[in-house]
Protein backbone atom coordinates (compact mmCIF):
# COMPACT_ATOMS: atom_id res chain seq x y z
CA UNK A 1 0.00 0.00 0.00
CA UNK A 2 1.34 3.23 -0.75
CA UNK A 3 2.38 5.80 2.21
CA UNK A 4 -0.48 8.32 3.67
CA UNK A 5 1.72 11.19 2.98
CA UNK A 6 1.39 9.89 -0.85
CA UNK A 7 -2.27 9.76 -0.41
CA UNK A 8 -2.27 13.59 0.28
CA UNK A 9 0.92 14.38 -1.67
CA UNK A 10 0.99 16.97 -4.58
CA UNK A 11 -2.53 17.29 -4.53
CA UNK A 12 -6.12 17.28 -2.64
CA UNK A 13 -7.31 13.42 -1.40
CA UNK A 14 -10.94 12.66 -2.44
CA UNK A 15 -12.11 10.28 0.19
CA UNK A 16 -15.36 8.41 -0.33
CA UNK A 17 -17.49 6.58 2.39
CA UNK A 18 -19.54 3.31 1.60
CA UNK A 19 -21.38 0.86 4.40
CA UNK A 20 -19.53 -2.45 4.47
CA UNK A 21 -22.09 -4.78 3.42
CA UNK A 22 -25.22 -2.32 1.88
CA UNK A 23 -26.83 -3.70 0.08
CA UNK A 24 -24.80 -6.52 0.38
CA UNK A 25 -20.95 -7.53 0.42
CA UNK A 26 -20.38 -8.62 -2.86
CA UNK A 27 -21.64 -5.20 -4.04
CA UNK A 28 -19.56 -3.48 -1.81
CA UNK A 29 -16.40 -5.40 -3.41
CA UNK A 30 -17.99 -3.60 -6.39
CA UNK A 31 -17.67 -0.19 -5.21
CA UNK A 32 -14.39 -0.34 -3.80
CA UNK A 33 -13.11 -1.38 -7.35
CA UNK A 34 -15.40 0.83 -8.77
CA UNK A 35 -14.46 4.18 -6.97
CA UNK A 36 -10.62 3.21 -6.97
CA UNK A 37 -11.18 3.61 -11.14
CA UNK A 38 -13.29 7.16 -10.54
CA UNK A 39 -9.80 7.95 -8.93
CA UNK A 40 -10.14 7.78 -5.17
CA UNK A 41 -6.86 8.40 -2.85
CA UNK A 42 -8.28 6.47 0.39
CA UNK A 43 -11.98 4.88 0.57
CA UNK A 44 -13.34 4.74 4.11
CA UNK A 45 -14.88 1.70 5.23
CA UNK A 46 -17.50 1.78 7.62
CA UNK A 47 -18.20 -1.20 9.67
CA UNK A 48 -21.93 -1.73 10.62
CA UNK A 49 -23.38 -0.84 13.77
CA UNK A 50 -26.47 -1.29 15.80
CA UNK A 51 -25.99 2.49 17.22
CA UNK A 52 -23.53 4.01 15.17
CA UNK A 53 -24.34 7.26 17.65
CA UNK A 54 -22.07 9.97 14.82
CA UNK A 55 -24.25 9.15 11.90
CA UNK A 56 -27.03 10.77 10.82
CA UNK A 57 -30.44 8.68 9.46
CA UNK A 58 -28.73 7.77 5.75
CA UNK A 59 -26.03 6.11 6.79
CA UNK A 60 -27.61 4.68 9.90
CA UNK A 61 -30.34 3.09 7.57
CA UNK A 62 -27.12 1.94 5.54
CA UNK A 63 -25.92 0.32 8.93
CA UNK A 64 -29.53 -1.12 9.41
CA UNK A 65 -29.85 -2.48 5.82
CA UNK A 66 -26.12 -4.45 6.01
CA UNK A 67 -26.66 -6.02 9.10
CA UNK A 68 -30.01 -7.16 8.39
CA UNK A 69 -27.77 -8.92 5.43
CA UNK A 70 -25.85 -10.46 7.84
CA UNK A 71 -22.68 -8.17 7.88
CA UNK A 72 -20.57 -9.57 10.30
CA UNK A 73 -16.92 -8.52 10.68
CA UNK A 74 -15.56 -11.38 9.97
CA UNK A 75 -16.95 -11.34 6.57
CA UNK A 76 -15.88 -7.57 6.09
CA UNK A 77 -12.35 -8.94 6.71
CA UNK A 78 -13.00 -11.88 4.14
CA UNK A 79 -14.04 -9.17 1.52
CA UNK A 80 -11.19 -6.82 2.00
CA UNK A 81 -8.85 -9.63 1.82
CA UNK A 82 -10.33 -10.65 -1.48
CA UNK A 83 -10.25 -7.06 -2.66
CA UNK A 84 -6.47 -6.92 -1.72
CA UNK A 85 -5.76 -9.65 -4.37
CA UNK A 86 -6.65 -7.29 -7.35
CA UNK A 87 -5.70 -3.32 -5.29
CA UNK A 88 -3.79 -2.16 -3.01
CA UNK A 89 -5.49 1.54 -2.95
CA UNK A 90 -5.30 2.63 0.87
CA UNK A 91 -8.16 1.73 3.21
CA UNK A 92 -9.70 3.01 6.20
CA UNK A 93 -12.00 1.66 8.37
CA UNK A 94 -14.74 3.48 10.25
CA UNK A 95 -16.22 2.34 13.21
CA UNK A 96 -17.48 2.08 16.79
CA UNK A 97 -15.35 1.22 20.33
CA UNK A 98 -18.36 -1.27 21.05
CA UNK A 99 -17.69 -3.38 17.59
CA UNK A 100 -13.78 -3.76 18.53
CA UNK A 101 -14.24 -4.72 22.03
CA UNK A 102 -16.83 -7.28 21.22
CA UNK A 103 -14.36 -8.65 18.52
CA UNK A 104 -11.08 -8.06 20.54
CA UNK A 105 -8.58 -5.13 20.16
CA UNK A 106 -5.62 -7.45 19.52
CA UNK A 107 -7.73 -9.97 16.86
CA UNK A 108 -8.86 -6.78 15.36
CA UNK A 109 -5.77 -5.00 14.74
CA UNK A 110 -3.84 -8.62 13.53
CA UNK A 111 -6.62 -8.72 10.82
CA UNK A 112 -6.48 -5.21 9.98
CA UNK A 113 -2.53 -5.90 9.26
CA UNK A 114 -3.76 -9.19 7.28
CA UNK A 115 -5.95 -7.05 5.00
CA UNK A 116 -3.19 -3.79 4.70
CA UNK A 117 -5.55 -1.57 6.64
CA UNK A 118 -2.93 1.05 8.32
CA UNK A 119 -5.74 3.61 9.79
CA UNK A 120 -9.02 3.45 11.67
CA UNK A 121 -11.33 6.00 12.61
CA UNK A 122 -13.12 5.28 16.06
CA UNK A 123 -15.74 8.55 16.58
CA UNK A 124 -17.03 7.70 19.91
CA UNK A 125 -13.67 7.16 21.69
CA UNK A 126 -12.72 10.25 23.15
CA UNK A 127 -9.02 11.89 22.96
CA UNK A 128 -8.52 11.49 26.95
CA UNK A 129 -9.67 7.56 26.14
CA UNK A 130 -7.59 6.74 23.24
CA UNK A 131 -4.75 5.30 24.71
CA UNK A 132 -6.40 1.61 25.14
CA UNK A 133 -6.97 1.26 21.54
CA UNK A 134 -3.93 3.01 20.07
CA UNK A 135 -1.53 1.33 22.34
CA UNK A 136 -2.40 -2.53 20.82
CA UNK A 137 -2.77 -0.42 17.12
CA UNK A 138 0.70 0.83 16.98
CA UNK A 139 2.16 -2.88 17.58
CA UNK A 140 0.70 -3.51 14.16
CA UNK A 141 1.95 -0.25 12.50
CA UNK A 142 -2.04 0.88 12.52
CA UNK A 143 -3.41 4.67 13.05
CA UNK A 144 -5.77 5.69 15.06
CA UNK A 145 -7.29 8.71 13.46
CA UNK A 146 -7.97 11.88 15.70
CA UNK A 147 -11.05 13.42 14.94
CA UNK A 148 -11.39 17.63 15.62
CA UNK A 149 -14.82 19.75 15.33
CA UNK A 150 -15.41 23.11 15.64
CA UNK A 151 -16.25 22.86 19.86
CA UNK A 152 -12.89 21.27 20.40
CA UNK A 153 -11.62 25.02 20.62
CA UNK A 154 -8.48 25.02 22.68
CA UNK A 155 -8.01 21.48 22.71
CA UNK A 156 -7.17 20.88 18.68
CA UNK A 157 -3.65 21.58 19.27
CA UNK A 158 -3.67 18.85 21.72
CA UNK A 159 -5.00 16.65 19.40
CA UNK A 160 -3.00 17.80 16.59
CA UNK A 161 0.37 16.88 18.65
CA UNK A 162 -0.56 13.52 19.11
CA UNK A 163 -2.42 13.29 15.89
CA UNK A 164 -1.86 10.25 13.50
CA UNK A 165 -1.93 9.36 9.56
CA UNK A 166 -4.58 12.24 9.06
CA UNK A 167 -6.61 14.60 10.83
CA UNK A 168 -10.55 14.09 10.18
CA UNK A 169 -11.86 17.65 10.96
CA UNK A 170 -15.59 17.58 11.31
CA UNK A 171 -17.20 20.53 9.20
CA UNK A 172 -20.32 20.62 10.77
CA UNK A 173 -21.66 20.14 14.51
CA UNK A 174 -24.16 16.74 14.83
CA UNK A 175 -24.21 14.04 13.07
CA UNK A 176 -23.19 13.15 9.08
CA UNK A 177 -25.63 14.08 6.65
CA UNK A 178 -26.03 16.02 2.90
CA UNK A 179 -26.21 19.88 4.10
CA UNK A 180 -27.11 23.38 2.74
CA UNK A 181 -23.90 24.90 3.65
CA UNK A 182 -20.95 24.18 5.38
CA UNK A 183 -19.56 25.91 8.45
CA UNK A 184 -16.51 28.59 8.25
CA UNK A 185 -15.09 26.77 10.91
CA UNK A 186 -12.69 24.63 8.99
CA UNK A 187 -10.06 27.22 7.79
CA UNK A 188 -9.72 28.18 11.78
CA UNK A 189 -9.06 24.19 12.52
CA UNK A 190 -6.70 23.60 9.82
CA UNK A 191 -4.75 26.19 10.44
CA UNK A 192 -4.67 25.20 14.44
CA UNK A 193 -3.21 21.97 13.29
CA UNK A 194 -0.79 22.80 11.19
CA UNK A 195 0.42 25.06 14.01
CA UNK A 196 1.63 22.11 15.71
CA UNK A 197 2.06 19.44 12.99
CA UNK A 198 2.39 19.11 9.61
CA UNK A 199 -0.22 16.42 9.23
CA UNK A 200 -2.67 16.26 6.61
CA UNK A 201 -5.96 17.63 7.42
CA UNK A 202 -9.19 16.00 5.77
CA UNK A 203 -12.93 17.43 6.18
CA UNK A 204 -16.05 15.49 6.43
CA UNK A 205 -19.66 15.62 7.50
CA UNK A 206 -22.31 17.18 5.59
CA UNK A 207 -20.05 17.21 1.51
CA UNK A 208 -23.01 16.52 -1.17
CA UNK A 209 -21.99 18.51 -3.88
CA UNK A 210 -19.38 19.39 -5.77
CA UNK A 211 -19.42 22.76 -4.74
CA UNK A 212 -19.15 21.98 -1.23
CA UNK A 213 -16.50 19.66 -2.47
CA UNK A 214 -14.36 22.12 -3.43
CA UNK A 215 -15.07 24.92 -1.45
CA UNK A 216 -13.55 22.40 1.39
CA UNK A 217 -10.75 21.23 -0.54
CA UNK A 218 -9.20 25.06 -1.05
CA UNK A 219 -9.28 24.33 3.07
CA UNK A 220 -7.89 21.84 3.70
CA UNK A 221 -5.99 18.46 2.22
CA UNK A 222 -9.05 16.41 1.32
CA UNK A 223 -12.35 15.93 1.29
CA UNK A 224 -14.64 13.01 2.58
CA UNK A 225 -18.26 12.12 1.04
CA UNK A 226 -20.28 10.05 2.55
CA UNK A 227 -24.14 10.40 2.79
CA UNK A 228 -24.33 11.70 -0.53
CA UNK A 229 -22.76 8.29 -1.71
CA UNK A 230 -24.61 6.53 0.61
CA UNK A 231 -27.99 8.20 -0.95
CA UNK A 232 -27.00 6.65 -3.90
CA UNK A 233 -26.57 3.06 -2.86
CA UNK A 234 -29.86 3.67 -0.85
CA UNK A 235 -31.74 4.55 -3.91
CA UNK A 236 -30.32 1.89 -6.66
CA UNK A 237 -29.67 -0.86 -4.65
CA UNK A 238 -27.85 -3.67 -6.05
CA UNK A 239 -27.70 -1.31 -9.48
CA UNK A 240 -25.79 1.53 -7.97
CA UNK A 241 -22.12 0.90 -8.82
CA UNK A 242 -21.77 2.34 -11.89
CA UNK A 243 -23.94 5.78 -10.92
CA UNK A 244 -21.63 5.95 -7.19
CA UNK A 245 -18.61 5.52 -9.76
CA UNK A 246 -20.07 8.94 -11.87
CA UNK A 247 -20.72 10.74 -8.68
CA UNK A 248 -17.31 9.90 -7.67
CA UNK A 249 -16.10 11.27 -10.78
CA UNK A 250 -17.58 15.13 -10.58
CA UNK A 251 -16.57 15.30 -7.26
CA UNK A 252 -12.67 13.81 -8.20
CA UNK A 253 -12.66 16.18 -10.74
CA UNK A 254 -13.62 19.14 -8.99
CA UNK A 255 -11.62 19.13 -5.99
CA UNK A 256 -8.05 17.89 -8.55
Amino acid sequence: MSSIQEVFQNKKAFIPFITAGDPNLSVTKELLAELEKAGSDLIEIGIPFSDPVAEGPVIEKANERALKAGTTTDKIFDMVLDFRKESAIPLVFLTYVNPVYVYGIEKFSKKCKECDIRLVIVPDVPYEEKNELQSVFSKYDIHLVSLIAPTSENRIRQIARESEGFVYCVSSLGVTGEREKISNDVRYMVREVKQVKEIPCAVGFGISTPEQAKQMAELSDGVIVGSAIVRIIEESGTDCVKKVGQFARKMKEVIS
